[in-house]
């Protein structure tokens, strides 16, 4: 808590210095985050490890339907993920990436690079090594960071309200312990199952259609009326019958 609080009293004053001097153009030199420190401004044109940093935490900002690439490129569709980012949180909506979407990103960041809210133990609980499952223990674990910035944006969406994460990346042997399939998107990392709580299985299925999911899988489809089940599968198959989807 202490940690967190210094470092959103942190990310004002970088923002209020900012504003002060007017140097927009040197975004981030005044901050150094424990996950990743920005050190210029993003807009359209832009490209580089910093851009993909920045679309990793807007994978859940692709709007309905979409799905953002990670490839290094600020592009129009980046531009749209980082506006409706930006909108999302109160700023203003330029689609340039400035101090205080900075400073947004890094109050909402841990210093393992996940979002506050959600962790990798939360998407794994087969192994600690992320090893076993159909991709390289790295890309796994990759996935799933994707895969909880879209979390992390889906429960912002929805009133900021917990998102249980009830399964995550399986390696074969824990897939096929509790029955997967075998294709299973869990094997590659990228998936996760979602429990009822404070929404129901039907409200997630709705609204993982704006946040990146390929696939969503819900109540009415055989095999899950007691979870809704996201993914990011190579193309689009949402079924959730009972909701409507």
């Amino acid at each position: 808590m202490f940690r967190r609080a210094a470092r959103l009293l942190v990310s004002f004053v970088m923002i209020m210095t900012g504003a002060v001097a007017g140097t927009v153009a040197t975004a981030g030199t005044a901050h150094a985050d424990g996950c990743y420190t920005w050190t210029r401004t993003l807009s359209q044109g832009a490209s580089g490890a910093d851009v993909t940093q920045l679309q990793i935490r807007l994978s859940g900002y692709p709007g309905y339907g979409a799905v953002l690439a990670v490839d290094g490129s600020f592009g129009p569709a980046t531009a749209a993920a980082l506006k409706r980012f930006q909108s999302a949180y109160g700023l203003a909506a330029d689609g340039v990436a400035g101090p205080a979407t900075y400073s947004k990103l890094y109050a909402l960041q841990d210093d393992d690079c996940t979002p506050v809210h959600f962790s990798y133990s939360e998407l794994n609980d087969c192994n600690s090594t992320w090893a076993g499952g159909a991709v390289s223990a790295a890309t796994a674990k990759a996935n799933a960071l994707r895969t909880m910035w879209k979390l992390e944006a889906m429960r912002h969406a929805l009133g900021d309200r917990p998102i249980t994460v009830t399964s995550g990346f399986r390696s074969h042997a824990c897939n096929d312990a509790v029955g997967g399939a075998s294709g299973s998107r869990h094997l590659y990392g990228d998936a996760a199952d979602l429990g009822a709580g404070p929404h129901s299985l039907c409200t997630l299925a709705k609204q993982a259609r704006y946040h990146g999911f390929r696939g969503i899988l819900g109540p009415g489809y055989p095999g899950h009326d007691d979870h809704t089940h996201v993914d990011h599968r190579s193309s689009q198959f949402w079924s959730a019958p009972s909701c409507g989807i």
